[in-house]
């Protein structure tokens, strides 16, 4: 691929390091790859986007080619915005795959963007956003599950 960028898009509240090492791999997959912290107004997330952007982006400190950015709208128009041909999603479990398939085919057909599904890896699978943020509720501390600031 010339110049693959590629959107990984979500609420990421919190981003785990299932997120983390889906990134990673993706940057053995594409040139650059943007994150895009989606503004959902049924959600209310339990930190302000601005505030996941800087954590984002201290995890990614030290690789230049991942960006953070926020983005309020259609996943496909935000791929359009920055120039992104593929969007990037993680595939947990089969319940996953039903999701991501039916928006992929959507995003295919609204804005011919092709999404790369890349499956969690074994150790990961259990960790989602909301189990973290149940945790966190709880005053368990839930290091195990966010990448490791650089």
């Amino acid at each position: 691929m010339v110049n693959s960028i590629s959107i990984f898009p979500g609420s990421f509240d919190p981003f785990t390091i299932g997120h983390y090492d889906i990134v990673e791999r993706g940057l053995t997959l594409f040139d650059e790859i943007i994150i895009g912290i989606g503004i959902n107004s049924e959600k209310q997330g339990s930190l302000p986007a601005a505030e996941r952007k800087a954590q984002i982006e201290r995890y990614f400190r030290d690789e230049p080619r991942v960006k953070v950015a926020i983005y309020d709208g259609l996943t496909v128009d935000f791929a359009h915005q920055v120039g992104a041909t593929f969007i990037l999603r993680g595939v947990r479990m089969v319940a996953d795959f039903e999701y991501e398939r039916n928006i992929a085919e959507a995003n295919k057909e609204l804005g011919g963007i092709e999404t790369i599904l890349l499956y969690t890896r074994p150790e990961y699978a259990h960790i989602s956003s909301t189990l973290v943020r149940d945790l966190i509720s709880h005053k368990v501390d839930v290091s195990r599950y966010l990448p490791k600031t650089k």
